[in-house]
């Protein structure tokens, strides 16, 4: 047995470790197996990637690229294959991946699984719109080829990795002139001059994203927005990562650190207009900081990402904002950002059109999850939903409400596959 955790670090549960290396044998490996789960990189914030008691299916060394079409961007892979694998090798052939989440340390298997979404949604979509092939091996001995369109496709892509083992996949890339973005920074004093600059910049622009000091009563923040630019020069070296060295005995991020550390970088970042950044930097800035997760102390964290429909998205991130502060808790990490009107492929995917709000919160116990109950009221009532990859306690009611086509998914489930997360919110 080996003591497993997620990214948020809420807790370890002993878990039966089964690598599976080689793709030939998957089927066999697995057939007839009661509760395993694919486990890839284990940066799901919560309980999703996690299988207390059970088997995980470790297909880290499952990494390999089976075939690229220079010419048309299209790549096939394992499903263990990282995402910074895939950016590093495209980008110097004039591809990349279109979508990416916050972290490349994500393996192709996971982006699909968690149907995993950039900062150019309203352009682009989700990771899961630009996978063309999938295969899929059952508990049952089936091996499936999934393509856009088939319903197993649809339960596959954002269906929490209970479907089955994600073998390998076809990705489509998309042309780059290389690796730099040209950056524009703009500051913003409340929630309607966010909105305002998010509307205004998606024709023209490809990535919008913003910071929000989730403590300030008026919802300040800083707008960035993006574009691929063709410049002459050369990509950075590389750059020696960083490593939070060690677990404080008490969270770095409290009352007495956060509103300091909001109104300092506010007042940084305000001044920066324009600029060059390498995709690296602007896509994963965190990346760079190895075992960032440390710094929340002993207790872990929570990661809090919903989404509202556009409609009431103002008075609903609004609402949480207050919340929030009013409970004196809040994050270094508040990111807010709009999704375009675009329905999402996975019958359980979690982007859809409106605006989402994304917090850390570190674990105090009691107080933090009284704080979610209030804020999962005020995502119920404005008829939006949490984020399953990076939730570790929404309710069985609140997951029912927010994914209207859940009963759709059901009856596709793998049966030999079971997680803490479906356990909690499917009861098996």
């Amino acid at each position: 047995m080996v003591a497993i955790s997620a990214w948020g670090r809420l807790g370890t549960a002993d878990h039966h470790m089964q690598p599976l290396a080689d793709r030939t044998r998957i089927k066999t490996e697995i057939t007839g197996q009661r509760q395993g789960l694919a486990f890839g990189m284990g940066r799901s914030y919560g309980d999703v990637c996690l299988n207390p008691g059970g088997t995980l299916w470790d297909l880290r060394s499952l990494d390999r690229f089976i075939a690229f079409d220079e010419q048309t961007g299209c790549l096939r892979c394992e499903s263990g294959t990282l995402l910074r694998e895939i950016q590093r090798f495209g980008v110097t052939r004039g591809w990349m991946l279109p979508v990416v989440p916050g972290t490349q340390y994500v393996t192709v298997g996971g982006a699909i699984a968690n149907d995993v979404h950039g900062k150019n949604h309203h352009r682009h979509g989700c990771f899961g719109d630009h996978v063309t092939q999938l295969t899929l091996a059952r508990t049952s001995g089936e091996v499936i080829t999934c393509r856009p369109g088939d319903t197993m496709f649809a339960a596959t892509v954002g269906g929490l990795g209970l479907t089955g083992v994600i073998v390998e996949a076809e990705l489509q890339l998309r042309r780059v002139p290389g690796p730099w973005l040209e950056v524009e920074t703009h500051p913003f004093e409340d929630l309607q001059e966010f909105f305002t600059l998010a509307d205004a910049s998606e024709a023209d622009w490809e990535h919008t994203v913003s910071w929000i000091d989730c403590l300030h009563p008026s919802g300040r923040g800083i707008f960035m927005r993006a574009n691929p630019v063709a410049v002459n020069q050369p990509a950075p070296p590389p750059r020696a990562d960083i490593r939070f060295p060690f677990v404080p005995p008490i969270s770095l991020v409290n009352r007495l650190s956060l509103r300091p550390f909001n109104a300092m970088y506010y007042r940084l970042k305000k001044t920066q207009a324009r600029q060059l950044q390498h995709y690296e930097q602007f896509f994963h800035p965190l990346d760079r900081i190895q075992d960032w997760n440390r710094l929340y102390g002993p207790r872990g964290f929570y990661q809090y990402q919903c989404v509202l429909p556009r409609e009431v998205g103002a008075v609903g991130v609004q609402t949480l904002l207050k919340t929030i502060s009013s409970a004196g808790m809040g994050s270094f990490l508040a990111v807010l950002k709009t999704f375009g009107q675009r329905d999402a492929v996975g019958m359980l995917s979690f982007a859809r059109p409106g605006v989402t709000l994304a917090l850390d919160f570190p674990n105090v116990g009691a107080p933090t999850l009284a704080v979610f109950e209030r804020l999962d009221a005020i995502v119920m009532e404005a008829g939006g939903r949490l984020y399953p990859a990076k939730d570790a306690r929404m309710s069985r009611a609140l997951f029912e409400a927010g994914y209207p086509r859940l009963n759709e998914f059901l009856p596709l489930r793998d049966a030999g596959i079971s997680s803490a997360m479906s356990r909690r919110l499917l009861g098996n």
